[in-house]
């Protein structure tokens, strides 16, 4: 058996409504509400990035784990706002859990799908007897321009899984990956801001590679949509998702748990694992759960696990993301957000 034997997450505590973001700029709050099918989004604080998040996302994973973190063999990061363009996140990221220094590390990028990469190779790296156990992350603090359409819900999290062979919490029982070259999303080197090709990011990419993975895992494993419990799909909003689900034929209910993007935004990389480990919090011994992410350039990676018994005995070893998502919030309104977010440089 071969799957998640730890997992956690990290949302920063400060907040932004989308009225507040929607007032100024002169938009109809209550149009975009709908629209996005978004009320507020995550907001990192001024010392937070994805180093910080990945630290913390992944203490929490080792909590529920339980090994001692020298056993982990490999740890790979998976974000599209490293802090750094040349120095690697993971190192810094070891080190503050104890990892090094006998550990394979590597940063991945592949918009918002390189959580779910990191994932898959940490997984990969396991099932070969490469490691005793490897650590995938996917954390992000992601960027929107002021006054586009991303800035209502570009947000800040994510989600952090140890997969080994023993005391499983959810195994992992198929993969699969679906990629075309779709440019419908990019940010140059050196850019703060990523661009994006409108709606043309809908059918031709999100919706394309989800309903390809997604069609193609169900397929490969024999599975339909009746025979999970949960379902998670990559939120850029809270609209996609729930459109994406019900086109694979999945239910609101079932795709509920992990729908955490109305009061999230949207983190990127962290948003489909971040969704998933809200979805383990609620899930129970047996359960079938269906994962797949998106990726803008594009991609999408499929996952099915079943959940173990030991999911009982995890849970509360750590901070349940649905208290992370509605406890101890802190509005800014929008100068502080711009702030927070260096959208306005200070000079002396």
């Amino acid at each position: 058996m071969i799957g998640i034997v730890g997992y956690g997450s990290y949302l920063p505590r400060y907040r932004i409504r989308v009225e507040e973001i929607a007032h100024q700029w002169g938009r109809d709050s209550e149009v975009v509400k709908r629209g996005l099918m978004l009320k507020e989004k995550t907001v990192p604080g001024i010392d937070e990035d994805t180093i910080t998040i990945s630290v913390e996302a992944g203490k929490n994973a080792l909590k529920r784990a339980g090994i001692d973190p020298a056993e982990i063999g490999a740890l790979y990061i998976g974000s599209e706002s490293h802090p750094y363009a040349v120095k690697p996140s993971g190192t810094v990221v070891a080190e503050a859990l104890g990892i090094v220094p006998d550990v394979h590390i590597a940063d991945y990028e592949f918009a918002c799908k390189a959580g779910t990469e990191a994932m898959f190779v940490s997984y990969a790296l396991v099932r070969a007897g490469l490691a005793k156990y490897a650590m995938g992350i996917g954390a992000d603090t992601s960027q929107g321009a002021p006054g586009d359409a991303l800035e209502f819900s570009a947000s800040a999290g994510g989600s952090a899984f140890i997969f080994g062979k023993q005391e499983v919490v959810a195994e992992v029982l198929e993969t699969c990956s679906y990629t075309t070259d779709t440019p419908d999303f990019w940010r140059r080197e050196g850019a703060f801001y990523p661009l994006h090709g409108g709606r043309f990011t809908g059918e031709p990419a999100y919706f394309k590679h989800i309903l390809g993975a997604g069609r193609a895992i169900l397929e490969k494993s024999g599975k339909k949509a009746s025979d999970f419990a949960y379902a998670v799909f990559h939120m850029p909003n809270g609209k996609f998702p729930l459109t994406v689900g019900k086109k694979l034929g999945f239910s609101k209910e079932q795709m509920e748990p992990g729908w955490i993007v109305p009061l999230m935004g949207n983190t990127y990389s962290g948003s489909s694992p971040t969704g998933f480990s809200a979805t383990l919090d609620v899930a129970k011994p047996g359960d079938l759960i269906l994962l797949v992410s998106f990726g803008s350039g594009a991609g999408s990676d499929g996952f099915i696990f079943k959940v173990t018994e030991r999911i009982n005995e995890v849970k509360d070893k750590a901070e349940r993301l649905k208290s992370m998502l509605e406890d101890n919030r802190i509005y800014l309104d929008y100068g502080q957000y711009a702030k927070f977010r260096e959208k306005i440089i200070m000079s002396y």
